[in-house]
């Protein structure tokens, strides 16, 4: 049975850090549910090749509905964790132990919500100091899976690799 995925972003997402991996669940029978701070706003990519009509406003979703959280990379998540509802909606898919999947700059939300210490985690070279700090155990490696529940990849090559452990989790 298809797991229903909440997909957080907002404008300046890595168009293809969210459009390869959504397809990927799409293909393989999961739901895959966009939220952002208003439902039906248009978010578009950095690279401005894909647009997103939100499905979900964060004040209209519960994180109990959801099997699993996705987020996407780009200057996306350093946006939305500016916003304590998406860093306690994050939150609670890292302390319910329920599958997340961030890729590039997308562990930045997790960072905010204080859920890294102790995890062996990776993302973009140019954040992996702050998952440090945050008592992350980085490894520079295309895909990094901890504790079956959490898969982080550094950058768009590694999408292929970050796609077939996020759906191993799924299974």
């Amino acid at each position: 049975m298809g797991k229903k995925i909440a997909t957080v972003l907002t404008n300046m997402f890595e168009d293809v850090e969210y459009t390869d991996p959504a397809k990927a669940f799409k293909d393989a029978g999961h739901e895959v549910v966009t939220i952002e701070k208003e439902k039906g706003a248009k978010v578009t990519g950095k690279n401005n090749e894909e647009t997103v009509t939100v499905d979900y406003g964060i004040d209209d979703v519960n994180p109990s509905d959801f099997d699993a959280l996705f987020i996407p990379g780009g200057f996306s998540p350093d946006q939305l964790r500016a916003d304590d509802r998406f860093v306690k909606f994050a939150k609670h898919f890292m302390d319910e132990k329920k599958p997340v999947f961030a890729i590039c700059h997308g562990p930045q939300l997790l960072i905010t919500a204080k859920t890294l210490e102790g995890r062996k985690a990776t993302g973009f070279k140019s954040i992996q100091v702050d998952m440090e700090y945050a008592g992350a155990t980085v490894v520079d490696e295309e895909v990094a899976v901890c504790q079956n529940q959490l898969v982080t990849s550094r950058q768009p090559d590694d999408i292929p690799a970050f796609n077939r452990e996020s759906l191993n989790l799924l299974k």
